[in-house]
């Protein structure tokens, strides 16, 4: 298979510290263009990681003709209008989560997908680690029985006023930011969507955004119940509970590459055994899958389920405002 060939729209550092080396080590992918508003900071980061061209604007990667797909990190409220230009200009679509503000924003790139032919997929990296994949294995073959609750945490600090991360406009807030990690991980481990929901958020007086955020989703036998936060100690951790037991991963989200993961598996009648995955880069991994859906595999995680993704959090934001359960009823196109 022939490696396929990357743009990058803009400098962020997801994108220069983890995603760009992490496809550099990959003999699927390749970076071959980045591209940002200021031409300088667009030429630093390509002198830094060793990419062929750089480029004064987004759209100068979009006409590159050697480049076949891009890799979008831009901010939030950016998201679904880039993925919809580049699309149109032929290139497959690597998304940052999440891929739109709302449920209509991401399911209005149905469209464009199904027109240009091209791929459009969320790049939820924690999908393809070997600690994720090790639970769904778990959780199918029936280990822990049946699945009963689902918890997590996941915070980190950052009261910058400039952060991107702390502007409303720009789709900040806990829940855009780390919550939406709950919403696909719960809808992945119990293979449903939720029936109702009810969040609790707490805003910044002056962002306005979301700064913690709770929520109880209710699959109908099962619930999902975490706490998202941007304004408290660093903290990340999943529990799933079963009728015969129970997995809890260490670090689920921001796992080290390069490095084991562990989560420990508890049965009662057999004891706790820590486990360990091999070491392994979770963004090399999604770059490897998104190249082989694109040169004739199936799509290892389709636009479809990112809608889904946001009609939970569309959901949650309308609860958090109401004060109340909110039903998610059946999504209709």
């Amino acid at each position: 298979m022939s490696r396929l060939r990357w743009g990058v729209l803009g400098v962020a550092r997801i994108a220069t510290s983890k995603v760009i080396p992490a496809m550099q080590r990959s003999a699927a992918t390749e970076v071959v263009a980045i591209g940002s508003r200021d031409l300088a900071k667009a030429e630093r980061a390509a002198a830094d990681l060793g990419i062929p061209r750089a480029y004064g604007s987004y759209e100068a990667v979009l006409s590159d003709p050697a480049v076949e797909a891009v890799y979008i990190p831009l901010p939030n409220h950016l998201h679904a209008p880039w993925t919809r230009r580049a699309a149109l200009a032929g290139k497959h679509v690597l998304c940052e989560k999440p891929i739109g503000l709302d449920a209509g924003e991401a399911r209005s790139l149905l469209d464009v997908r199904d027109r240009t032919g091209v791929r459009i997929q969320e790049a939820f990296m924690v999908r393809f680690h070997p600690q994720w994949t090790a639970t769904l294995d778990l959780v199918r073959a029936g280990d822990l029985g049946d699945v009963r609750a689902m918890t997590g945490i996941f915070s980190y600090f950052n009261d910058d006023p400039a952060n991107i991360r702390n502007v409303a406009a720009y789709g900040g807030g806990a829940l855009m930011d780390i919550g939406c990690y709950f919403v696909m991980t719960s809808r992945l481990v119990l293979g449903r969507e939720p029936a109702r929901v009810l969040a609790m958020m707490e805003r910044d007086p002056a962002f306005g955004t979301d700064r913690m955020t709770s929520v109880i989703l209710d699959f109908g036998g099962a619930t999902f119940a975490g706490t998202c936060a941007t304004q408290t100690a660093p903290a990340q951790r999943v529990q799933i509970v079963g009728t015969r037991g129970r997995v809890e991963i260490e670090v689920p989200f921001n796992a080290a590459a390069g490095a084991p993961a562990w989560y420990v598996l508890e049965r009662p009648s057999g004891g706790a055994e820590r486990r360990s995955t091999v070491p392994c880069d979770q963004y090399t991994l999604q770059g490897d899958a998104f190249a082989g859906a694109v040169r004739g595999g199936l799509s290892p995680y389709p636009l479809e389920e990112s809608i889904g993704n946001m009609r939970v959090i569309d959901a949650l934001v309308r609860s958090a405002a109401d004060g109340r359960w909110v039903p998610l009823g059946k999504d209709v196109r």
